[in-house]
């Protein structure tokens, strides 16, 4: 057997080592060495699956100025990344099969890595057509009002889920309660959108959405929210590792949806870990000019998906959190989610890998990709891969871009299609 690359002296979630021979984009054999066009030696470096980020927002389009497909999934690549899933509240969004097309190609003209793309959940929105059409999920569906995307009411929402869970589709949700004028501080933000009427926004969902439907919710901020859930949940790095005291009070970069939370509540999020079935980074940049607007009208998103990983990785360089649990969050359970193959280390899995060092370095945003040119998690420790795999190809390695590969990963819907 020849293969197009092998990895060599890789550390299996066994315990034992050995050569993942790839050909073809999949993992042909796990064992000995192979000949092969290219082979990277992982003896000195920790072998993750590609992580597959389900919660990102791409812009592009007229919104290019903040971020656009290839930038956004260069810095995914950059943070280990292989896999990204972009959100429909887009501008335009997403509510049509054309319109879903659209941004499909828009992708695969300039993304680097795989993507999906999720179906705009609104009325008047052609579900069944964007279904058949290869929308990955629907939604985020919002349940409250964020940036790009109006809230619905209950018996609206109920309506619409019944509709996706006829389809067979899955449906992920954008949970809180909103309340009071527009905010003018990190504190009066988190008033606004508090921990507790997430919660009690996740119970009226989980309540109201059909008993069998597929259904995840995003980036949940709180324990309460966590444990109130009914289906899968996702919490974000932001999420985890900033609280908001780590904030000027009118720090606009730090305006989120949900809010980023005070001290106590972002431990109590990580004593849920075991709970938290997938991290996604909920990756939303904005430009340095929107986010100096004064508080009260300045937007809610912060980039992340090219930390997201890195940060995780350094919390298991502290023994926080094992290996085992960042694989599974970060790759295998979103993988399963969303029905999509499976990277990993067994004959047939998708063979997108990202390659970490030992070493812990420091985050500093001039040395990121995206776009918008700045961090939150400025400062903070991290373990960038040094280098990452992307359909069995190296497509990055030591800061250097090497080969794209755009795949465009269609959801059940087109799949059921396409099979018949």
């Amino acid at each position: 057997m020849t293969a197009d690359l092998v990895l060599r002296n890789v550390m299996l979630p066994t315990g034992r080592r050995a050569d993942i021979v790839i050909a073809g984009g999949v993992v042909r054999h796990v064992g000995a060495a192979v000949r092969a066009d290219e082979t990277i030696d992982c003896s000195r470096l920790t072998c993750l699956p590609g992580a597959v980020d389900m919660h990102v927002h791409m812009r592009g389009g007229v919104q290019a100025e903040k971020e656009d497909w290839r930038t956004g999934t260069m810095s995914a690549v950059a943070g280990g990344v292989t896999v990204v899933v972009d959100q429909p509240n887009t501008v335009p969004p997403i509510t049509t099969p054309g319109l879903l097309r659209a941004r499909v190609r828009e992708a695969e003209e300039h993304a680097v890595c795989g993507f999906g793309v999720n179906a705009g959940v609104v009325p008047g929105a052609d579900l069944p057509g964007m279904y058949d059409a290869g929308a990955m999920a629907f939604g985020e569906t919002f349940a409250a009002p964020s940036s790009y995307g109006e809230g619905l009411d209950p018996d609206t929402l109920k309506e619409l889920f019944a509709r996706i869970h006829a389809l067979g589709g899955l449906a992920t949700v954008h949970a809180e309660e909103v309340i009071g004028p527009a905010p003018a501080t990190l504190a009066d933000h988190d008033r606004a959108r508090s921990g507790a009427g997430e919660a009690r926004a996740v119970q009226a969902v989980s309540a109201l959405a059909p008993a069998e439907i597929r259904l995840h919710f995003c980036h949940l901020s709180t324990a309460a929210s966590v444990e109130a859930a009914r289906g899968t949940v996702e919490a974000t790095p932001h999420h985890l590792f900033l609280a908001r005291g780590m904030f000027e009070e009118d720090d606009t970069r730090a305006r989120v949806n949900p809010p980023i939370r005070d001290e106590e509540t972002r431990r109590d999020l990580w004593s849920c870990w075991d709970k938290i079935d997938v991290v996604a980074s909920d990756h939303a940049p904005h430009t340095f000019h929107e986010k100096a607007l004064p508080f009260e009208t300045a937007p809610s998103g912060v980039p992340g998906v090219e930390t997201m990983v890195p940060l995780l990785m350094a919390a298991v360089r502290r023994r926080r959190i094992t290996l085992a649990s960042v694989i599974e969050k970060t790759s295998w359970k979103p993988a399963a989610i969303l029905g999509i193959p499976r990277a990993g280390f067994e004959p047939g899995d998708r063979a997108d890998y990202a390659l970490y060092p030992d070493e812990v370095t420091r985050i500093d945003a001039s040395r990121l990709h995206a776009k918008c040119g700045w961090s939150l998690f400025e400062g903070l420790d991290a373990v960038f891969p040094k280098e990452v795999v992307v359909g069995g190809k190296r497509a990055y390695a030591c800061g250097d871009y090497r080969e794209g590969c755009a795949a465009w990963y269609p959801g059940q819907g087109y799949l059921s299609r396409e099979n018949k």
